[in-house]
């Protein structure tokens, strides 16, 4: 039953947010009828205009079609439509103007390396992500994180046992957690912690001579004890600085993503909690809408002993931006080996990851303007 009422109240926050979302944008575009992102139809568009401003406009669509990497903005402004391929340019960057909302799946393999017993851990994050411009320099990128946990632990006997995991389990799932005793024969599903990440971010990159550019954000995360189940979170509010740096190159997007998280509330019987996440991005552009490479996060439980600190992974994978309806989404596969992790502890050693991202540009939200 209380499996059926998580899924439950996860799959109705989900279409909560997709049904908000497909809302703003039609009320941000004027109308139902949305431009079919990455197909021409600068002539549709000028049809009610005089014969030279019709020209006009549609020459400054193409102008702004053959530049990927154009300012949506003004984009929208001057009545063209984005391409697949311009959105697809920046859904790529962290820190852009747009707004996206990731759905993401992971299958995790835990290996416990004293009994060499394996489990699996299923975990859905959804993350909504958008900007706010703060002024003409500088914007706010957020991110509102929510997780719904599988763990192959039973709670039950995790509470017989007497102890809850030191630090508990912080997202992204690639961390899996410190678990004090061998219970892979039991079942513990629920809703995890909730987080807030709050980057700010110069509203232009650093161009490089090569035609690159480098893009940095800085701010702070905040976490939420908001797990139904004591295995699935930390039972602590947690705070800490957070840190963003990205080269984008025409092929080669490289760069990292920095969480700090301390506890400085909530119940005072769980451990503390002192955990470095480090989401590290490598992606390689095959085309303009498919790149290959992956995310995979390190993570540091500093409230662990030296051989029980670090989790490792490396990873591969593909992502491909489509078209679906009016609505460019990417869809993406990527899969991780953790190269180092526990020593004594259970840790993720495969984790297989699939993923969803529909996307919009920040200029149809007036409010993130």
């Amino acid at each position: 039953m209380r499996l059926y009422i998580n899924s439950l109240f996860a799959a109705a926050m989900l279409i909560a947010i997709s049904v908000a979302y497909a809302g703003e944008l039609r009320l941000s575009a004027g109308s139902s009828d949305l431009p079919d992102l990455g197909e021409s139809h600068y002539s549709d568009q000028t049809d009610n205009q005089p014969g030279d401003e019709k020209t006009a406009t549609s020459e400054e669509c193409l102008k702004f079609a053959s530049d990927k990497d154009a300012d949506l903005g003004e984009v929208l402004k001057a009545g063209c439509e984005p391409t697949l391929a311009q959105m697809s340019a920046l859904m790529d960057n962290p820190l852009g103007n747009v707004a996206m909302l990731f759905t993401q799946f992971d299958i995790s393999i835990l290996e416990n390396a004293d009994t060499n017993r394996k489990g699996v851990h299923g975990n859905y994050m959804g993350i909504a992500q958008f900007p706010k411009k703060i002024n003409n320099d500088w914007n706010l990128i957020n991110r509102v994180v929510w997780n719904v946990s599988s763990m192959p632990l039973d709670q039950n006997k995790i509470n017989d046992f007497g102890s809850i995991p030191g630090g508990g389990i912080l997202p992204p799932p690639d961390a899996g957690g410190p678990l004090p005793i061998d219970l892979f024969s039991g079942r513990t599903t629920g809703f995890g912690d909730m987080y807030y990440n709050a980057l700010f971010s110069p509203n232009k990159p650093i161009s490089l001579d090569n035609g690159a550019k480098v893009l940095w954000g800085a701010g702070f995360d905040v976490g939420l004890p908001t797990a139904t189940e004591d295995l699935l979170g930390t039972g602590k509010w947690t705070a800490g600085p957070s840190a963003l740096g990205l080269y984008m190159g025409e092929k080669w997007k490289v760069g990292a993503l920095f969480q700090q998280y301390f506890d400085f509330a909530g119940d005072n019987s769980r451990d503390d909690v002192n955990i470095t996440n480090v989401q590290t991005l490598y992606y390689y552009s095959l085309d303009d809408t498919t790149s290959i490479g992956a995310g995979p996060n390190i993570i540091a439980n500093w409230e662990q002993d030296v051989d029980n600190t670090f989790t490792v992974p490396l990873g591969v994978g593909i992502n491909k931006t489509y078209k679906m309806g009016k609505v460019p989404v990417r869809f993406g596969v990527e899969v991780h080996y953790s190269v180092v992790r526990p020593d004594n502890v259970p840790a993720p050693e495969w984790n297989f990851r699939f993923f969803i991202i529909p996307a919009a540009p920040s200029a149809m939200f007036s409010w993130m303007q």
